[in-house]
């Protein structure tokens, strides 16, 4: 029996009308930004594996660390005991990140990552007497995972509307999606701000803290917006008392073309929620980094005052020993040059291909992420086009009319370019 069909009688997939899905696709192995299939098929992984592989599949190195580790310690109960791979990444990250950010929590993915941000910021203010704190802010668009927490400060979706009853309130701001050749992008910002302001009028103390994806919103189609509008929003309610939350589990490590996007925000949160790329897309793991200021808010003679949260998987050695080996990688000089590479691909592939095709609208990048989006009036089937990209050896996964890539920082600008060769090809003669 093929293994698809294996699969069928027994798996249930994520995001997946398994009535109407085709059957799986068998992925036998993987290596450098590729993956292969049964009978010789074989796929350029332009989405990095839903944006977690960094250094490209089967990493020599990443693999051998994991191996060295398994055979030393596999793993560890966290509550009451400590080891040094959990030590040394967070070290290693301390020395990255901005000096306030020095308290480090692990758990197991990004959704978790952002429950924990959540939890301590409503925490904080609690322990300190401030019960009238109930709300969070969110930005429009914004996606942060599919556990209760995040689905609440996430954008209202198809995907949630089953659970909208269980959701608790969120106060939403728009987000000023921009793109090139956006001359109203100002404007934008501004009336985003006033939609702020009018928030923040209407409910001053009661609001624990705002939620916001920096510089890209992945899920709701890579919108962008300026570093600057969210310097500006973060300055503003740092003056009402808020709290700030970055979610960096899709941002982080490199892919906005900075280690980590808050650096070009010029700001930095009180929170920063990190996943995905964070052991170079080996094994689950997560972080909530936080400051003194809010660790020491959990102190007291008493437990009602700690932060009763946990996992049993927490601070995993194989996974903190991944994550050690692919911050190394990521800081050496080859990646950056490889990253400046691909960087430089993405831009003159979106170049080309808005000058040839009237069908593409709303180009945008920034770093390593390149997107635009197919103009609904040219009637193109986006499953038929993804399709018709994997039968020619390209794996894309379009969000609505916007087609992305974000490929591993083990794609060649050869390998790039002949994605955005054959992408015209298709789309012309849909």
């Amino acid at each position: 029996m093929r293994l698809s069909e294996r699969d069928r009688k027994i798996l249930w997939h994520p995001f997946t009308q398994e009535k109407t899905a085709s059957p799986p696709i068998p992925v036998i192995r993987a290596e450098g930004s590729w993956l292969y299939g049964e009978n010789g098929k074989k796929w350029l992984d332009l989405v990095s594996s839903w944006w977690v592989n960094l250094h490209g599949h089967a990493y020599p190195e990443i693999a051998e660390a994991i191996y060295k580790q398994a055979m030393h310690l596999e793993h560890v109960i966290f509550a009451g005991f400590t080891h040094d791979p959990a030590v040394t990444l967070c070290e290693k990250l301390q020395e990255v990140l901005p000096d306030s950010l020095c308290r480090f929590f692990f758990s197991d993915n990004g959704s978790t990552a952002i429950e924990v941000a959540l939890k301590m910021a409503y925490q904080y203010w609690w322990n300190q007497g401030e019960r009238q704190k109930k709300y969070f802010i969110a930005l429009e668009g914004g996606y942060h995972g599919d556990t209760f927490g995040a689905m609440s400060v996430g954008a209202r979706s198809g995907f949630h509307d089953p659970y909208s009853g269980l959701l608790f309130k969120v106060l939403h701001v728009p987000f000023p999606d921009t793109f090139a050749g956006d001359d109203e992008v100002s404007d934008k910002e501004q009336r985003d701000l006033l939609e702020l302001e009018n928030v923040l009028d209407k409910y001053q103390d009661k609001i624990v803290g705002i939620i916001l994806e920096p510089i890209v919103q992945g899920a709701s189609g890579m919108r962008m917006c300026r570093p600057e509008f969210v310097s500006q929003l973060v300055q503003r309610v740092r003056e009402e008392n808020i709290l700030v939350i970055f979610d960096e589990v899709m941002t982080g490590f490199g892919r906005t073309g900075t280690l980590f996007a808050l650096e070009q925000t010029g700001v930095t949160p009180d929170f920063l929620c990190l996943s995905k790329g964070i052991t170079g897309g080996f094994l689950p793991l997560a972080l909530t980094v936080t400051t003194e200021e809010v660790y020491s808010a959990f102190l007291g003679e008493h437990f009602s005052s700690a932060f009763a949260h946990g996992h049993s998987y927490t601070a995993n050695p194989l996974g903190c020993a991944a994550g050690i080996m692919s911050l190394n990688i990521l800081q050496r000089p080859e990646s950056a040059d490889a990253r400046k590479s691909i960087q430089q691909a993405l831009e003159r592939g979106l170049a080309d291909i808005s000058k040839i095709s009237k069908k593409i609208c709303r180009v945008r990048q920034q770093g390593l992420i390149a997107a635009f989006d197919i103009d609904p009036a040219a009637g193109i089937d986006m499953q038929k086009f993804k399709l018709m990209m994997m039968e020619e050896g390209f794996l894309i996964r379009p969000l609505g009319q916007s087609v992305y890539l974000m490929p591993p920082y083990s794609t060649t600008a050869n390998e790039i370019d002949a994605a955005f060769d054959k992408m015209r090809i298709v789309i012309a003669a849909s």
